[in-house]
């Protein structure tokens, strides 16, 4: 019996995450769903996602404890007998200025945004290298490529992030294995968005070339060609899916 193969994607409970948990799902994949605190959530991407008829899975976890990461990647992976995919979509973007933001703002944002990737990486790649295929998405943004004042902690943190990909990328392709990195353009927030960042993100549709928002359904369709059959020779690259969005 041929075994289907399985996604792990972190913060999936809304918007990008829970978008590309379905769109995967539809790709035939079976999906363990992450968030850290919002179990309702996820439990309804996880019916969604068994709505396909692909198996789910809600691991719920905070990315940013390393503890955590490898409970998260074990459980995943017995529920599924291994993990094929890892997207780390889960992040925190907290504003605050460079001088005011304390070492513990630092370092928080840092193990979520990063270091969460590199856990989880580290817990799921041994499987994918025996199975000798495997894909990992991880995601930077606009705060890498532009580098934003009010969000130091996560412009270092997303440029970093691409610097790991790149090296993922190099080190496991003999293996079958690609890591490549999303940089979103503004993207339409949902229902449960923090109304000052819904505006903030609203306001930025004047910046895009097409004058609208892009949708986290645009974002999970690429990860969807990265984890399909036809982006086995798409690695190490940073995807920029912005719209042309002026920086």
């Amino acid at each position: 019996m041929t075994r289907t193969r399985a996604a792990l994607i972190t913060g999936s409970g809304r918007n990008i995450g829970r978008a590309i948990a379905i769109h995967l799902a539809h790709d035939g994949f079976n999906v363990a769903i992450n968030g850290s605190r919002d179990r309702k959530a996820c439990d309804a991407v996880a019916d969604a996602v068994r709505a396909t008829g692909r198996k789910a899975l809600v691991v719920m976890g905070d990315v940013g404890d390393k503890t955590t990461c490898q409970r998260i990647a074990t459980e995943a992976s017995a529920a599924f007998d291994g993990i094929d995919v890892l997207v780390n979509n889960a992040a925190i973007r907290p504003a605050c200025g460079f001088l005011a933001m304390s070492d513990a703002d630092f370092e928080r944002v840092m193990n979520v945004d990063l270091n969460g990737a590199v856990w989880l990486s580290r817990a799921t790649l041994p499987g994918m290298i025996a199975r000798k295929w495997g894909r990992i998405v991880n995601f930077s943004g606009m705060n890498s490529i532009a580098g934003y004042a009010d969000r130091p902690a996560v412009s270092v943190a997303k440029h970093a992030a691409w610097g790991l990909t790149k090296v993922l990328a190099k080190e496991f392709a003999p293996h079958g294995i690609t890591a490549n990195i999303i940089s979103p353009g503004p993207i339409e927030p949902d229902a449960g968005s923090d109304p000052a960042m819904a505006a903030h993100i609203h306001g930025q549709a004047s910046k895009i070339p097409a004058g609208r928002l892009g949708t986290p359904q645009e974002i999970a369709a690429v990860v969807s060609l990265l984890c399909g059959a036809g982006g086995g020779f798409l690695n190490g690259q940073m995807l920029q899916v912005n719209g042309a969005t002026q920086t």
